[in-house]
């Protein structure tokens, strides 16, 4: 039996037991009780009697304690070994040395309980220490047990105050992105310090020293190998008004199909340039990916971007504002082109992710930088307007087997709780949800906007693909294989005509589909639909055209459920075009 289960329990079968044994004579029918009883008492006296030798203060526990009330000393006795499979020997001594304890360490039994045995002084004192001694193996118990606790630690009460927002990090390979990573999860101190040291202790056997804090966020063997980010890395951490979840997107061009997968989450993206020299050029000529990456996010529904010009403590820019309003002028025309509106969706800051400096508090060595910083930053942003009441529609990212199936995502629309019944498109699977996780923490029902991990019940999890969608039985997401849409053609060489295949990116899912129409151009500054179809389209010209998937795929229109109606076309390692789906074409068989 496991005895962390039966702590709090016992307390109180303590107490009922004993006094009354004490009290009734103890005639024939106790007898057998107390036989139970007595196997007991050896044990717990056992580990008492060892510490105190050592420490000598078991010695003067019970004058202290009031010799009358027995049933104190079995309580404290019974603490003692309700610890001592779970502590390792220096809170178990603590435990023993109460004198000492209420002295030296206030704050864990808090102190209230501490002041309160000093005015009961000795006759009191006994039921006093009882109770502290209670809560603070309640405190005990808390810190050791990590994962059944959650649902009693105070965080499911305050979870709705705190809005989720999803911040995607974007920009060229080796820009920072990791490290800003990293470093704010650091700063907000959700890594600890011994962590660092073990990774910057690692990565400086590997000549590394620079990129240890990457690593919080690059787990896997390879990704530190070669210091780039594959998978989209997930953190989350806490301001005083928001919780945010870092998704840490890859920068290398061959990853970019898993970029999408994680700026189709974001409510809220990060582009991060470098401002060394050399750097932010690459980035941001032709094949870098500083112009792709902002494309991507703007297509998969990010509103706003903070543009966040690192490496400025680098010695060829030494935080000069020359440096920072040049990258500035640059990438100001290439956004608005992209459709950010400058003066509102855009918001720039220099800053350095590898001293943090900008991240958390401002920077002497930048005075003409005065707004607010990073976190700060993020923190005062307005709030999301999500629908609660709409349909659930949750896009799968990613899933696994872990005692049953485990599936990723983020809700973008309605509510789940535990237990209730969803339907997984385009297969039509009714599945239950057994348990569902907010950032690793377990609750019971979650709200728009948060990246949840649901473990489901009715379906395998080889039977799931990365773009299905669960959804409510009773308002099912629309699933076909042929839709009309506008597209704008962003990059390509030659014309695109009736035939052309590419790949499609739309919310998470990837499927391989053709055009086998194109229905008209559409003028982009007045918005007039050609009167004749046009036989081919070309670089930045749009059109609407009709596309065929490969397979069934689950889509919406932009115009009802904007999130899973715009999609990206990509072909040879290069985003081709952006568009929205108009209409979905019902199939004729």
């Amino acid at each position: 039996m496991d005895p962390r289960d039966t702590a709090p329990d016992s307390w109180e079968l303590e107490e009922d037991a004993e006094a009354p044994a004490a009290a009734a004579g103890l005639p024939a029918a106790f007898a057998a009780l107390n036989v139970n009883a007595k196997p007991f008492v050896p044990n717990v006296n056992a580990p008492v009697f060892v510490p105190s030798f050592l420490q000598a203060s078991a010695v003067e526990m019970p004058p202290s304690d009031g010799a009358p009330d027995p049933v104190a000393s079995m309580e404290v006795a019974e603490t003692v070994t309700v610890q001592s499979p779970l502590e390792n020997g220096g809170t178990e001594a603590d435990m023993t040395t109460e004198e000492e304890t209420w002295e030296q360490k206030e704050e864990p039994g808090g102190g209230g309980g501490g002041g309160g045995q000093e005015d009961v002084g000795a006759g009191g004192g006994a039921c006093e220490e009882g109770a502290a001694r209670k809560e603070e193996e309640e405190m005990m118990e808390e810190e050791e047990e990590e994962m059944p606790m959650p649902k009693v630690s105070p965080a499911p009460p305050d979870a709705p105050k705190k809005e989720h927002v999803n911040v995607v990090f974007i920009g060229h390979v080796d820009a920072g992105k990791s490290t800003i990573g990293g470093q704010i999860m650091y700063l907000t101190g959700m890594v600890d310090k011994r962590t660092l040291e073990k990774y910057e202790r690692e990565a400086k056997e590997k000549n590394r020293e620079t990129w240890y804090l990457s690593w919080a966020l690059d787990t896997n063997q390879e990704e530190r190998d070669k210091g780039k980010t594959v998978e989209v890395g997930r953190a989350y951490f806490e301001t005083e008004k928001k919780h945010f979840t870092i998704l840490d997107a890859p920068g290398h061009k061959s990853f970019v199909p898993n970029m999408i997968g994680g700026a189709s989450q974001a409510d809220l993206a990060v582009l991060v340039i470098s401002a060394r020299k050399g750097e932010f050029e690459t980035g941001f000529e032709k094949g870098g990916q500083t112009r792709e990456h902002a494309m991507l996010a703007k297509t998969a529904g990010v509103k706003h971007l903070i543009v966040l010009i690192n490496k400025m403590d680098d010695p060829t820019v030494n935080w000069s504002l020359e440096r920072y309003e040049e990258c500035k002028e640059k990438l100001v025309p290439f956004l608005k082109k992209v459709g950010f509106n400058p003066k509102k969706d855009i918001h720039f800051m220099p800053c350095s992710g590898l001293t943090g400096a900008n991240l958390k508090d401002p920077v002497p060595e930048c005075p003409w930088y005065t707004a607010l910083p990073f976190i700060a930053h993020l923190d005062s942003l307005p709030n999301f307007t999500r629908s609660s009441d709409g349909p659930v529609r949750l896009p799968i990212v990613d899933k696994y087997k872990d005692m049953g199936t485990v599936i990723l995502g983020k809700l973008e629309s309605g509510c789940i709780s535990k237990a209730q019944q969803l339907v997984m498109m385009p297969n039509r699977h009714t599945v239950e949800v057994l348990s569902l996780l907010s950032d690793d923490v377990e609750t019971d029902d979650a709200s728009p906007g948060e990246n949840l991990k649901l473990r489901l019940k009715g379906i395998e999890e080889e039977e799931i693909l990365p773009g299905f969608i669960l959804c409510s039985p009773d308002n099912l997401c629309h699933s076909g294989r042929t839709f009309d849409a506008q597209i704008v053609i962003i990059e390509h060489k030659s014309i695109i005509c009736p035939g052309y295949n590419a790949v499609l990116h739309i919310h998470t899912c990837i499927e391989e589909v053709q055009i086998t129409a194109l229905i008209c151009l559409v003028d982009k500054k007045t918005g007039e639909k050609s009167k004749t179809r046009p036989r081919f389209v070309k670089q930045d010209q749009v059109c609407i055209a009709r596309l065929r998937a490969a397979g069934v795929i689950c889509l919406e229109t932009f115009k009802d459920f904007p999130q899973m109606g715009r999609f990206t076309l990509r072909d040879e390692g290069k985003t081709i075009a952006i568009g929205k789906v108009l209409k979905l074409v019902p199939e004729k068989d």
